[in-house]
């Protein structure tokens, strides 16, 4: 009985071999084509995200110049410890696949711009309690990630935070953590809160 050895082996010289017919000649040459295309596809797609999570591409319309402005006057952009969060930090989930969902929601947004619904601080103000509640669900919907890649709550010194009504920060906390999320209690750190609200 003859074993399939040899055939693989045949095979797999036949692979590398050098083609016997010219035209066979662009099977190796289209393979490594497509390889340098599907890489500079790639590389440009990341590179592309990377530029829409910075702070200079959220930045650059100017509805965001007023969150822009209450983002430098709070605690997120200057403290003691020299720890900065961006848009992005707040704003787009960590994980690559939910970060990813969120920049094509954002069409949303763009679209807003070019038909000029926020191009005025009047026309922000009207639409800040939306604007933020919307915000505010997203955050509730994935249990405060965002928040959860900077802050650690394990790794808090909430012994060390003055208590609040009496009640000490860490026992607030492990009471809370079961049915509440951060954004729960925690609206308002980084822009100013809608009327209203």
């Amino acid at each position: 009985m003859n074993s399939p050895e040899p055939t693989r082996r045949g095979f797999a010289v036949g692979l590398w071999r050098r083609p016997q017919r010219w035209f066979l000649l662009g099977i190796p040459i289209g393979g490594l084509l497509a390889f340098i295309v599907g890489a500079a596809f790639t590389g440009g797609f990341f590179g592309a995200l990377h530029y829409a999570s910075t702070e200079a591409f959220c930045t650059s319309c100017h509805e965001m110049n007023t969150p822009l402005q209450e983002l430098t006057h709070s605690v997120h952009h200057s403290n003691e410890f020299g720890i900065r969060a961006s848009c992005a930090d707040c704003h787009l989930p960590p994980a690559f696949l939910p970060g990813l969902m969120r920049h094509m929601a954002a069409s949303v947004e763009l679209w807003q711009h070019l038909t000029g619904e926020l191009d005025t601080q009047a026309k922000y103000e009207n639409h800040r309690l939306t604007l933020a509640q919307k915000v505010w669900k997203e955050l509730k919907a994935n249990d405060s990630a965002e928040c959860r890649s900077c802050h650690t709550p394990a790794r808090m010194a909430l012994a060390k935070s003055p208590a609040a009504a009496g009640i000490s920060r860490a026992t607030m906390h492990q009471s809370l953590a079961h049915s509440y999320t951060c954004i729960d209690c925690h609206q308002g750190i980084a822009h100013a809160l809608p009327k209203g609200n």
